[in-house]
């Protein structure tokens, strides 16, 4: 495993070593120590490589990755995982506003709690959150799975695409054009898949899935009051 200490050598010198890595690479495993709250650490990695943090982030940890595996063993802040497009980012604690923003693919691990705007605009990323999350979560989300295995705050789904939400606590308020839907068995399916690969202990048949109505694609005057 390579060390390398973000106090004593600096973040962009991190960010280059590790965005320099490829397929072919043979440290396939880095662990980050003193990141003591800084911010855009491990962002654009596009090779099959573990990168562990030891200890809490700023924001946009892991933005835009690519193939790696970021587990971060701590909490963040804002932006964890924005516009990742694949491999996997695992936080042991909370997330602040917008984890996994306009994410395309990959899986996002929250096991704390992640605050509001939770997968707002995600475009097929999987996230998933063993705690609760806040207001305004999956707000215009296109595609993916949002998974939550506690409570969800208000408005969740506000505008929704064809995003997937699967709730196992309460909802304060579903946003305009958020329903509660039919939780058939390819969806269970998929919820038992998406539980294993993060490590939750709660059971599919637990949860409620919501998503669109399908009614503000086009406009409407009938439905000129939702908008």
């Amino acid at each position: 495993m390579q060390t390398y200490d973000l106090e004593a050598d600096g973040l962009r010198g991190m960010n280059s070593i590790l965005q320099a890595q490829s397929g072919e690479t043979n440290q396939t495993s880095w662990e980050i120590v003193n990141p003591k709250g800084s911010h855009a650490i491990a962002v654009g990695l596009d090779a099959p490589i573990e990168v562990t943090v030891k200890g809490s982030t700023g924001y946009y940890c892991a933005g835009m990755n690519q193939q790696a595996t970021v587990h971060v063993v701590g909490s963040v802040g804002p932006g964890v995982a924005e516009n990742m497009m694949s491999g996997t980012v695992i936080i042991d604690g909370d997330a602040s506003q917008y984890a996994g923003a306009t994410g395309h693919g990959g899986l996002l691990v929250i096991k704390g709690n992640a605050s509001s705007r939770c997968g707002i605009s995600m475009k097929g990323i999987d996230i998933v959150v063993h705690g609760n999350i806040g207001h305004m979560s999956a707000f215009m989300a296109q595609a993916g799975n949002l998974v939550v295995c506690g409570d969800a705050g208000d408005a969740l789904g506000d505008s929704l695409y064809e995003a997937r939400l699967f709730v196992r606590g309460s909802v304060k308020s579903l946003g305009a054009d958020c329903v509660e839907k039919e939780m058939r068995h390819e969806h269970l399916e998929i919820l038992a898949d998406l539980l294993e690969r993060a490590g939750a202990d709660a059971k599919p048949e637990e949860f409620k899935r919501y998503g669109s109505a399908r009614q503000l694609y086009n406009f409407d005057v009938d439905n000129a009051a939702a908008y």
